[in-house]
């Protein structure tokens, strides 16, 4: 699949195909732009110190999410659990189209999904990410989890239960709060 004499062209390939992805997984998981990038950057090294392998490889795009799950679930296990998300994807998703009110409850409940989903278990979290967000198969994001498929089933499942529940209960706590 890959040549020596091409190796550079073919590093851009990849790079170009398959960063935006990468970057908007890793940005979902950690909430932080900065460290989205950096993390990005982390997955790209991987990959390049792993080419030498890269004629085994069966799915390169299913290999690259793999990666870029571990990285993220270093990142997650090198940082607390109540310092992630605290400068979040979603604050940065304006619309200049609404009002001023719809922006602020659109915003809102951006804010409120994006807690409730740092909320959930890391393995929770990542195939909400994947199956929810990213829209990966069950095939594709079993294959990047490293799991069966009836467990991406299984935890995606569990995982939407759990997250309605935590919407459900962050919702009454913000309506207690204004009574």
């Amino acid at each position: 699949m890959f040549d020596n004499e091409n190796l550079e062209a073919q590093i851009d390939i990849i790079y170009n195909r398959y960063y935006l992805e990468v970057y908007r997984f890793l940005m979902c998981f950690s909430g932080n732009q900065n460290e989205a990038e950096d993390l990005t950057q982390e997955v790209f090294i991987r990959v390049l110190n792993n080419l030498s392998n890269i004629n085994s490889i069966v799915n390169f795009k299913t290999w690259i999410f793999s990666i870029a799950k571990h990285v993220a679930i270093d990142y997650y296990r090198k940082r607390k659990f109540s310092s992630l998300f605290t400068d979040g994807f979603f604050k940065h998703m304006v619309s200049t189209e609404k009002e001023p009110n719809e922006v602020y409850e659109q915003n809102e409940m951006k804010r409120l999904v994006h807690e409730a989903i740092s909320k959930l278990k890391p393995n929770y979290r990542a195939v909400v990410i994947l199956r929810g967000i990213n829209e990966f198969s069950i095939k594709e994001t079993s294959e990047i989890l490293q799991c069966s498929e009836s467990k991406v089933k299984v935890d995606y499942h569990r995982a939407l239960k759990e997250l309605k529940k935590k919407l459900k209960l962050d919702a009454e706590e913000v309506i207690g709060n204004a009574n």
